[in-house]
């Protein structure tokens, strides 16, 4: 199976941890981000892993070198511009040639990658989004009106959206919708998936999840990751 790792953003919202380190190599307790990510994707079975870089790509490749270390190939393809979060993807269309997973090199989850890959399957879409809950508790008193009536009031009450975990799995037909060259976001992919009416398996995942693209996230990741670490690395042997 083949997976490939977003490693190319320059990690802006982390800063000062992205200051010297690019974002993946930026140390979850004592490894780095992306390496916790490899030695998952190595444990379910995905071999072959191509490496989407731009950013400090020399320091990336001079850690992580072949990936023999972790019992996987790793392939690097670096982009000489900004191509956004799908447009890398095309850069690899001789190699992407069966389903893949596609997964931000800035996250930290429990998922197991093997099951969301096989409801992918399964379901027999071109794209399963992976998906879980967020909630997010306002600061304000919510106020509901129906015309100039007030009809109810709640103090400060907690918001829950479904979001977007940054991991997905596509068939390698979607490259036909990505251009040569072009700077692609997931979201303007998905925007032309929905436009053309094509379905979009929704994968809902209830488990441990942090996007540590900013501080704030970054630090409630390394707590939960310093409390339970063998929930991330038993998939490693370690």
């Amino acid at each position: 199976m083949k997976a490939v790792i977003l490693a190319g953003g320059e990690g802006r919202r982390l800063k000062p941890y992205t200051l010297v380190l690019p974002k993946p190599l930026v140390p979850v307790g004592d490894i780095p981000i992306m390496e916790i990510i490899i030695r998952q994707l190595a444990y379910y079975g995905f071999k072959d892993i191509y490496l989407a870089c731009g950013h400090l790509v020399e320091l990336i490749k001079a850690y992580f070198k072949d990936g023999k270390k972790w019992g996987v190939n790793l392939h690097y393809s670096v982009e000489d511009k900004p191509l956004g979060t799908v447009g890398p993807l095309k850069l690899l269309k001789n190699e992407l040639d069966e389903p893949f997973l596609v997964i931000n090199g800035d996250i930290l989850t429990d998922m197991s990658f093997l099951d969301i890959f096989q409801n992918h399957i399964v379901q027999g879409k071109l794209m399963t989004i992976g998906i879980t809950e967020h909630r997010t508790k306002l600061e304000y008193g919510v106020v509901h009106l129906y015309e100039n009536a007030v009809v109810d009031y709640e103090e400060k009450p907690e918001v829950v959206h479904h979001v977007s975990m940054g991991v997905y799995v596509f068939a390698p037909y979607i490259l036909r919708y990505i251009e040569e060259g072009e700077r692609m976001d997931i979201p303007d992919l998905i925007k032309k998936f929905l436009d053309e009416d094509i379905g979009i398996n929704a994968y809902i995942y209830k488990g441990r999840w942090f996007d540590i693209g900013n501080t704030e996230d970054f630090e409630r990741a390394l707590l939960s990751f310093e409390k339970e670490r063998d929930i991330y690395l038993k998939e490693s042997g370690t």
